[in-house]
């Protein structure tokens, strides 16, 4: 039996000056003559031997150690291990060993130099649907005025804040949650451990949700407008918080002026020919303006228009540019359906526009985080760098649902046990750096999904392995708002129900949960920084290790009855002192006893 160990982060992997050390851990019975160091340079696969090293971490490990040069070749360096012997070889990559050579976005990688943001994994994210979180106390009567929402042919609906949602014209439907509402609650969310905030769209749109965009560059009176937005940046930055904001340029509301359905300017797109942003917009042979998925209030944008290129992106003065600049000085943009963005009413030059987008928001502020939405596989973005990170629904949330609540996104049944699971998730993270694992955005849930507690139906009791996951997970963790104190709620607009401030329909137990988790992240470099193995995967047990230096985090997840196993012997845990932070499992050196649907955390420095 032939076992191997690597993870691309010290104390595997060091840098110095222009040299990155590499190194395996192998041990086994028929232990390999010989190892080369697969890695490319611009694309071209070189090899490099390894040397055999005196000193190993424990007995029974033979440590190979390989250098490759950092002063030539593109800064996405993948690389494996060949493994050798008289008559045979093997390769081992992020899936383990295998007979045949990897494909090349089945290795290892690690980005060096690392130009993304550096800040984005250190963070805590909180997602903010606006109308919903809080009511300021300056909230004005101007924020309050009742209007027709062309869209839904009616009036808008206000309602009070504990009044239940209902059904009834939800995209209409408004609480009254604003921006200064968001700066009054930052005390709660700095106590939370919430050190980032995404905002769903605060740009002026006549619908709650603000998907319908129409005016990018103003932020909604109901919000309190620019002012208000421009005191929770200043407040936000006064809490050492990030800020990201919804950037919806797949198309815009057809109140804009561009598009003026309603006919309320002379020059607007659906109404004048000769218009000047006539061609902003793509048409069928009716003459009909092309929407986005059969939302005729959401007309898709056509970026075969050069104006159009430079209003969004292109232009010194664009909208991307405009917000990331001071008084302003957004953190970075969440792109909206953005798989989607293209020209001719579809998605035709997509990875163009895309690496545009970032390109602009790049030159602007080097630091910005652009972060896509991809309900599918994102990893196409990703690998070709048109983005910093995407929302891991493919390759975290999802795969978490299917072992936890037994569906899937379509709310069809999904029975999966850990060991599909767990390569679910070690496959989709495999094509990426190291550096993207961690800036993946991980979410229980979000506006656009039902409420993961109300997912999970009678099996509650597993909310908390999900919460523990979700923070100890490769990647930075965003908590959708009122989740840590166990707001429930179906499909929109039931999963967008207003925060229950009152402490007495709030879980608190929950919510001391997500402190004690915000807490730790912010103190294990392990948690932010590090590499991640599964140690055991099989029916209802999930146990996975984090690694940076000598600090380890040791996670340990049942979904099922009690149970009690043998670790296998493992060097990444072998002579640690665990300090247990979460659960009442029982660890003595590889014997792990774990509660009926519990979950249990460890940490060893």
């Amino acid at each position: 039996m032939l076992n191997a160990w690597h993870l691309p982060v010290p104390p595997f992997i060091q840098t110095r000056k222009d040299k990155l050390s590499i190194t395996l851990w192998v041990a086994g019975d028929d232990l390999p003559q010989r190892v080369m160091l697969r890695y490319e340079k611009d694309n071209e696969e070189t090899s490099v031997p390894m040397t055999r090293q005196q000193a190993a971490p424990e007995e029974g490990v033979t440590v190979w150690r390989g250098v490759v040069d950092l002063s030539a070749g593109q800064p996405r360096r993948r690389y494996s291990f060949k493994l050798l012997w008289a008559d045979k070889q093997r390769w081992f990559t992020p899936q383990g060993l295998a007979g045949t050579p990897p494909a090349r976005l089945e290795q290892f990688a690690v980005d060096l130099p690392d130009d993304g943001p550096q800040w984005v994994q250190d963070q805590i994210f909180y997602q903010i649907f606006p109308d919903r979180f809080a009511r300021s106390q300056q909230r004005t009567q101007q924020q309050d005025r009742v209007y027709y929402h062309h869209a839904a042919k009616r009036d808008i609906i206000l309602r009070d804040w504990n009044e239940p949602l209902t059904a009834e014209a939800g995209g209409s439907t408004f609480y009254g949650g604003d921006l200064d509402g968001i700066s009054e609650k930052l005390p709660y969310l700095k106590k939370l451990g919430v050190t980032a905030l995404y905002l769903n769209p605060i740009f002026t749109a006549p619908s709650v949700h603000k998907y319908d965009t129409q005016d990018y560059r103003h932020v909604d009176v109901q919000f309190g407008g620019d002012h208000a937005f421009l005191r929770l940046r200043q407040n936000t930055r006064r809490y050492g918080m990030r800020l990201l904001l919804d950037g919806v340029f797949n198309h815009s509301g057809d109140t804009h002026q561009w598009f003026d359905r309603q006919q309320t300017h002379a020059a607007g797109a659906s109404h004048n020919p000769q218009s000047p942003w006539r061609d902003f917009y793509s048409y069928n042979e009716e003459g009909r303006a092309l929407d986005w998925l059969g939302y005729s209030s959401l007309p898709k944008l056509d970026y075969q228009s050069a104006s159009l290129v430079e209003e969004i992106y292109q232009g010194e003065d664009s909208i991307v540019r405009h917000w990331l600049r001071e008084p302003w000085g957004i953190d970075g943009w969440r792109l909206d359906v953005v798989h989607m963005l293209g020209e001719a009413g579809g998605a035709q030059n997509n990875l163009l526009h895309v690496s545009g987008i970032t390109r602009a928001a790049k030159e602007t502020n080097p630091a910005a985080y652009i972060l896509g939405e991809h309900f599918g596989d994102a990893r196409q973005w990703l690998q070709s760098d048109t983005e910093d990170a995407a929302m891991n629904y493919r390759g975290f949330t999802f795969p978490l649902w299917g072992f936890l609540a037994n569906t899937d996104i379509s709310y069809d049944p999904q029975h999966i046990d850990a060991q599909t699971c767990m390569a679910w998730m070690d496959e989709y993270r495999a094509g990426l750096s190291q550096q993207q694992q961690l800036r993946m955005f991980n979410q229980l849930d979000s506006h656009d999904t039902a409420r993961f507690k109300s997912i999970l139906g009678n099996d509650i009791a597993r909310l908390p392995l999900a919460v523990v996951w979700l923070y100890c997970w490769p990647g930075v963790p965003c908590v959708y708002y009122g989740d840590e104190v166990g707001l429930d709620g179906n499909n929109d607009p039931f999963c967008r129900k207003p925060f229950p401030w009152d402490q007495q329909r709030q879980d608190l137990q929950l919510l001391a949960l997500y402190q004690r988790l915000g807490k730790l992240r912010h103190q294990s470099r392990a948690l932010r920084h590090g590499g991640c193995k599964v140690i055991y995967a099989e029916g209802d047990v999930v146990v996975f290790v984090r690694v940076y230096q000598s600090e380890r985090v040791l996670v340990a997840i049942n979904r099922g009855a009690k149970a009690g196993l043998t670790l296998p012997w493992e060097p990444l845990l072998s002579d640690k002192v665990w300090t247990q932070h979460e659960g009442l499992a029982k660890l003595d050196n590889r014997e792990l006893s774990l509660p009926a649907v519990s979950v249990a955390l460890w940490r060893s420095l």
